[in-house]
């Protein structure tokens, strides 16, 4: 018989409906079952696409054996923490207090039922004893009887932190800094700089991970002053070591996870939709910046992997490809120079096999995953062929080679939609649709933005998670935070007066749910969240950029393009809180920093008004030479219902540009080649 999971939408909680385990979701019913039952809970956190939450799934809790013991022992709750990041971020900071050691998934942790706190936890635990670590069933037995045996340790233990955390929430309340500086922008690229890895790109080492607000924070320095150079070339050549690795997928397009090597070669071979957002408008950026083509290739391929692989018929993104095929990790992706060989031409494999290493020893195993071994022209050369021939003949392999994947046993694919995710995804679409001219790319944003208005806005309030048509849980502080950030790069793209009245609505509820009025900040969950034992409030950026950076960034722009002061009182208060933390590790706070930038040195915003038929191609010219913190609103005579301040920017009859910087305006421009004039005439400050 199924277990309670069975009425989820997690695709996580539902592989693991049929367990022998008597798993619940996090909810009242389990937790008042402990209380009553007097019954420690068991907690386990996962999500669809870890390897190793498969591996302990089925070594445990697939087990008859294991499973008996964790059902007469303990009320066993099973959380998705892509659902539940509020219970995840939570937990993951109780193990690293408990235990000196770093999180990760699957999480294992174990709660005193009154009150929910955490007396042990670990990530994954064997089935016997191996890796240093104690078999699983010992260690539900050893658990149990320590909480049966040591009550009044427990309640000191919890005690103790309880104190940690709260002593947490009380580091970030710091003396208001009057007029914040520049300062943490230049020690965050010092800091980058010592742990750029100067042989094969990226920071630190194995695994490596894209971290693209490192990246995002280079592109912007560059930008910005005078040392822009330097920078410059240590974000191409990240980007560039990513794009020739094996992280990247070279056949059907977008980055896995990371690489568990230092130099990109070997992934883990889970895609995450978090991650290919913001690669994708770091890609299409990277060409806007240099024109180097292979940029642009890589951009392109990422975006029609999203729209051919995670994009839903009904228009939003679904969250991940799994490791895993066949229980077999990266089995979907590697191959054997025989299959290769027999998929292609003997002029197709001869340059494919050099291209991609084939010629050379395994890289994964006993197999070949595949990466950028040798230039093209360096092929050609070595065969007396043309370099257009060997592209092509590499293209035709690429694409039989896709074919042949094609009907492999595909991964598992996560088919629930997160708001937080998808407006990740909404910006890298919407900054490559600008860039690289692509409007099937917007078009796509579009449906994901529409499919988040029609099924996850309710009732004035966000959801935080869709699946076949059921939406639910309170959203968080990023979902809010991220989706505002993504509607104004759309309106960058595309004037919708729908979607900026969508724009002001969630900047409202962003104050209205999360805005601490008394500190500045925001709490991670809303004010009529359910009570957990901490309520966060996060600047430090983790996989995701930190909710409240992005928060700051966004009232920031959407303040000044209506003249809106509560807006911009909030993004101020917000980076004045925050600034003890900032300065102690700059880097670690890129999503502040980017807001710190837009306090600093407000970035240029364009307001372009004029008949639609003319001012399309002026926008499109202008976003050309426009710095990349810029926004140009192309916004079309005759559009009604706007906020005063874009009502008077208009002169009628007439193309014109109002181009403003913070609260400071130069006089408008009726002369567009003089704007672009005056654009490309800008230079770091």
């Amino acid at each position: 018989m199924p277990n309670a999971l069975i009425n989820e939408t997690s695709p996580y909680l539902l592989q693991h409906a049929d367990n022998p385990v008597q798993w619940y979701p996090w909810g009242s019913a389990a937790l008042e079952r402990a209380k009553a039952e007097d019954k420690p809970i068991l907690l386990s956190i996962g999500y669809s696409a870890c390897h190793w939450c498969h591996v302990m799934a089925h070594e445990s809790f697939e087990s008859p054996d294991t499973a008996a013991l964790m059902n007469e022992l303990f009320i066993n709750i099973k959380v998705d923490r892509e659902e539940r990041p509020d219970i995840d971020k939570i937990y993951q900071t109780a193990q690293h207090l408990l235990t000196q050691r770093p999180g990760g998934w699957p999480l294992t942790m174990f709660l005193t039922p009154e009150d929910q706190m955490p007396f042990f936890g670990g990530t994954y635990f064997p089935p016997q004893d191996r890796y240093g670590m104690p078999g699983f069933p010992e260690l539900l037995q050893r658990v149990a009887a320590y909480y049966r045996d040591e009550r009044h340790s427990i309640s000191q233990q919890n005690a103790s932190l309880g104190e940690a955390f709260k002593r947490m929430q009380e580091q970030t309340v710091t003396v208001p800094q009057r007029s914040p500086d520049m300062t943490p922008l230049h020690t965050s690229i010092e800091e980058l700089t010592r742990s750029y890895d100067t042989q094969y790109g990226g920071f630190g080492g194995a695994p490596k991970f894209p971290t693209p607000t490192n990246i995002e924070r280079l592109l912007h320095h560059q930008e910005m002053f005078a040392n822009g150079r330097e920078v410059l070339s240590m974000a191409l050549h990240t980007l560039t070591s990513m794009a020739r690795g094996g992280i990247y997928d070279h056949l059907g397009g977008g980055f896995c996870r990371y690489s568990v090597d230092g130099h990109w070669s070997i992934p883990h071979f889970e895609k995450m939709l978090y991650d290919n957002g913001p690669l994708l408008a770091l890609y299409a950026t990277a060409f806007h910046l240099s024109g180097d083509p292979r940029y642009q290739q890589t951009a392109v391929e990422t975006g029609e992997w999203m729209i051919r692989e995670m994009q839903s018929p009904e228009g939003g993104y679904y969250s991940s490809l799994d490791a895993d095929s066949e229980g077999v990790e990266g089995k979907y992706y590697i191959w054997t120079p025989a299959e290769v060989e027999s998929a292609l031409t003997a002029e197709e494999y001869r340059c494919l096999a050099a291209r991609f290493g084939l010629d050379g020893q395994p890289n994964f195993e006993d197999y070949w995953h595949l990466e950028l071994q040798v230039e093209e022209a360096e092929i050609a050369a070595r065969h007396g062929m043309e370099q257009q021939q060997v592209a092509a003949r590499i293209d035709s392999g690429r694409r039989k080679l896709l074919a042949v994947r094609e009907r492999r046993v595909r991964p598992g694919r996560d088919e629930k939609i997160l708001t937080s995710w998808n407006a990740l995804a909404i910006r890298g679409m919407g900054r490559a649709a600008a860039l690289l001219g692509r409007m099937d790319f917007l078009d796509s944003a579009t449906a994901s933005l529409e499919f988040i208005r029609d099924h996850l806005w309710r009732d004035g309030r966000l959801l935080a998670t869709c699946k076949d048509g059921r939406a639910h849980l309170n959203a968080y502080l990023d979902d809010y935070a991220y989706l505002l950030a993504a509607v104004l790069d759309l309106l960058a793209v595309r004037w919708n007066g729908a979607w900026l009245r969508f724009a002001q609505s969630l900047a409202d509820c962003l104050l209205e749910l999360f805005y601490d009025g008394e500190h500045g900040g925001f709490y991670f969950t809303s004010h009529d969240h359910e009570r957990l034992i901490q309520r966060r409030k996060d600047y430090m950026d983790d996989a995701l950029p930190s909710g409240n950076g992005v928060a700051a960034l966004a009232l920031s722009r959407l303040g000044h393009l209506i003249n809106e002061p509560r807006y911009l009182e909030a993004a101020d208060a917000t980076l004045s809180h925050a600034w003890g933390q900032i300065l102690r590790m700059p880097s670690a706070h890129n999503a502040m920093l980017f807001a710190l930038e837009d306090a600093c040195a407000p970035p240029m915003q364009i307001i372009l008004r004029g008949a639609g038929h003319t001012i399309d191609g002026v926008h499109q010219k202008l976003r050309q030479h426009a710095p990349i913190r810029s926004s140009i609103f192309a916004i079309r005579q005759g559009e009604t219902g706007l906020p005063s301040i874009l009502e008077e920017r208009d002169m009628p009859g007439k193309t014109v540009a109002f181009v403003c910087q913070g609260f400071s305006c130069l006089e408008p421009f009726l002369d567009m080649d003089k704007l672009v004039r005056y654009l490309q005439s800008t230079k770091a400050v």
